[in-house]
Formats: C-alpha cells, sequence, structure tokens
C-alpha cells in the first residue's frame, strides 16, 4: 500500500480509508473468475458494505446477498442487478418487503418454507439452506455446520420430511449451502464432495445451487483456478444448474486501513499508548476470534514496545503490543492494516465512543473524506 503518513497529519481520527485501487483489483479478480467458470458472484453485504464505493462493486459483481430487510434496502438502493435474501428466521412483518425486493429468497427450515411460501411473489426464486454437515472450519462461532448449528437443513431433516410429504420440494428452485469461512478452494472441494453425495439426487428439478459465502478468493495464496475447475465441473455435470457464490470478506480483503491517533502514553509496567479507537467497538473480530490486527511502521525487531488500547471502559479493549522504531508521540497516527471488511458492518457506539468517519484514497492519490459521524449518530441509536 503506499504511504499515507503525508496525507495523514491533519487527518480528523479515528477514520477508516477503503484504497479505490486495491479494491478494484479485488474486483477484477472476481470478474475473472465470473468469466472463466461461467458462475455469478454476489456480494455478501454482512461482510463489506462501504457505501462511497457500492457503485464501483456494482459494476463488477451480479448482485448482493442480504441477511434481511434492512441489507436487501441497502442493495436496492445501488441498484443491484439481483438481491438475494436469506434469513435464519424471517420476521414475518417484513416479509412482503422482502419479496418486493428480492429475486432469490432462502429459508433457513422446512417450518419457515411451509409458513410463508405462499406470502411470496411469481417473481421470487425459492430456495433451501442445506446444512451439509461437513466444514473444515477451525472455530466453531465461525462453523455453520458446527454442531447442533441452526443453520441449515440436514440430510436426515430432508428426507424425513419428504416421506410426509413428497410434494414438499415443489416450488423449490434452489439449494444454498455455507460452510467456509477465510478458506481455500481445496475446503469447498471436501464440501461439495459430501454435499454432491447427499443432494444432488434433488438437482433435476432445481434451477440453481448457491455456494454461500467464505471463500478467501482474493488472498494471494487462494488457489483461483482450482475454484473455477470446481464449478465447471458442476456445471458440466448439471448445465441446466446457475452457480452463485456469496464472498464478503474477499471483496474487501487488504483494501484499506483504520488510522487512530495516540491521546495519551501511560506506564503500568509497560508503556501503553491510549488510542481513540476501540478493539471492542470498531473491531471486534480481533477480541472474537482472536487475532492481533497489523500496524504499520511496526516491527518484532524494533527497539520500542508499547501495548496499544482503546479509549473505552472495557478492561480488555486491547489490540496488542507492537514495537516501533522511535518513541511514540501524543497525536501520532497509528494505521491498522486490513479493516475494511467486517469491520464497518459491526461497529458500535459503545461507550459512546465515535465512529469512525468514511475515507476514500481515490485511484490518483486523493484522500477524500465521505461520511463523518459524531454525537448525532450516538444519540440516534439510543
Amino acid at each position: 500500500m503506499p504511504n499515507l503518513k503525508n496525507k495523514l497529519t491533519n487527518l480528523q481520527t479515528p477514520c477508516y480509508i477503503c484504497e479505490e485501487e486495491l479494491l478494484e483489483n479485488n474486483l477484477k479478480l472476481l470478474k475473472y473468475v465470473k468469466e472463466q467458470s461461467g458462475a455469478k458472484i454476489l456480494l455478501a453485504l454482512k461482510g463489506f458494505a462501504f457505501s462511497p464505493l457500492m457503485p464501483l462493486v456494482m459494476k463488477y459483481l451480479d448482485g448482493c446477498c442480504a441477511s434481511g430487510l434492512h441489507e436487501a434496502k441497502y442493495a436496492s438502493d445501488f441498484d443491484a442487478k439481483e438481491i438475494h435474501t436469506y434469513s435464519a428466521a424471517f420476521k414475518t412483518q417484513e416479509f412482503d418487503e422482502i419479496c418486493k425486493l428480492s429475486n432469490h429468497i432462502v429459508f433457513n427450515s422446512l417450518n419457515q418454507y411451509k409458513t410463508l411460501k405462499d406470502k411470496t411473489l411469481s417473481k421470487n426464486s425459492l430456495g433451501l439452506r442445506i446444512n451439509p454437515q461437513v466444514s473444515t472450519v477451525s472455530h466453531d462461532i465461525y462453523n455453520p455446520c458446527a454442531i447442533n448449528s441452526r443453520l441449515g437443513i440436514t440430510k436426515n431433516t430432508l428426507e424425513d420430511e419428504l416421506k410426509k410429504d413428497n410434494t414438499l420440494l415443489e416450488g423449490i428452485e434452489g439449494f444454498h449451502f455455507h460452510a467456509l469461512c477465510e478458506q481455500d478452494s481445496k475446503d469447498l472441494a471436501t464440501v461439495l464432495d459430501q454435499f454432491l453425495k447427499d443432494f444432488s439426487k434433488y438437482f433435476k428439478n432445481l434451477k440453481w445451487l448457491n455456494f454461500g459465502g467464505g471463500h478467501h478468493i482474493t488472498r494471494d495464496d487462494y488457489d483461483v483456478e482450482l475454484l473455477i475447475k470446481l464449478i465447471k465441473d458442476i456445471k458440466q455435470s448439471y448445465p441446466h444448474l446457475d452457480i452463485y457464490l456469496e464472498p464478503g470478506e474477499a471483496i474487501g480483503w487488504r483494501t484499506g486501513t483504520l488510522v487512530a491517533s495516540v491521546l495519551d502514553i501511560v506506564n503500568n509496567g509497560a508503556n501503553i499508548a491510549i488510542l481513540d479507537t476501540s478493539a471492542e467497538a470498531h473491531m471486534s473480530d480481533t477480541i472474537i476470534m482472536p487475532y492481533k490486527a497489523d500496524v504499520r511502521y511496526t516491527d518484532d525487531f524494533y527497539k520500542y514496545s508499547y501495548i496499544l488500547a482503546g479509549n473505552t471502559c472495557l478492561a480488555g479493549d486491547v489490540m496488542g503490543t507492537y514495537k516501533f522504531n522511535e518513541p511514540l508521540q501524543i497525536g501520532d497516527k497509528i494505521i491498522f492494516e486490513d479493516m475494511i471488511h467486517y469491520t464497518i458492518v459491526k461497529n458500535t457506539t459503545f461507550n459512546g465512543i465515535k465512529l469512525p468517519n468514511l475515507a476514500v484514497l481515490t485511484k490518483d492519490k486523493k484522500l477524500q473524506i465521505k461520511k463523518e459521524f459524531g454525537y448525532e449518530e450516538y444519540k440516534r441509536r439510543n
């Protein structure tokens, strides 16, 4: 990424900066996958919803997948070509509007399908979320196929219900599964193998399959060619089926930063730099996963060590220990790398902390503030 130091001197922080060129590079790779495989690719709004650059995203992708009414409305606001809406459970009072907005509607359970199918519209292509009961995700909190998962319909459940009513799948046009998290195409191959064994017998009456999200397509070591081959093999075996992917993180992967300022430096056995951002409020996955975010201009071999910490009352609001090549000063800018995906969409105003502003570094290297947040946003949300 380009050196932003000179552009940040007067930047009001905290602030997310998405780099237009890096985002477009990711989108170009996804376009290549589409063109080579014949699949359609949707943006998973749960992972990336950066309003200033949504028009650029919609130029390259086939639409959005939404997790409910608000994301469906958001996709519609940005003229998504297709809107696919799935929810673990739809609220009946929102369902009519979801049907008006959506092309595909995916039900998480047979109970919801039976209850709501008569409310759908002729424009809606209806699908079921399948739980293939196989996954290589190591953290159960991110594993949709973990034991006792509430997400999707298992093989046994579907077979038992079909024994009671062999017309159950009439009206179902697609199957959706989601079993990955930040994973490679070889992990998709593992899931696909079981999915095909258990559910391919139902494919003849379907129109589409959706392989969900968690595909880390834009990561440097991701096997893109294997992904293309897997999709082409499916399409060769089942030429009547459209194939969809729903990456979220892959769109925003390594496309930008979160910039914070040092407010104070205290010492309690170690130097602690208190920042105007928060792991809890602005980068919650660093606590939930957990993982340690990269910080620009740090190195384990540098001399000056600091614990970077958030400006909330939560004792665990800490980003970790980092080493710098010179002492930090109050007012210095700290640049957290890769902070565009699964951050903005999860932000809170816990402790009344300010939401980070949104900025774009344009392709001609101009830094433009696109959205600013202050007290009114805190008041509006409370």
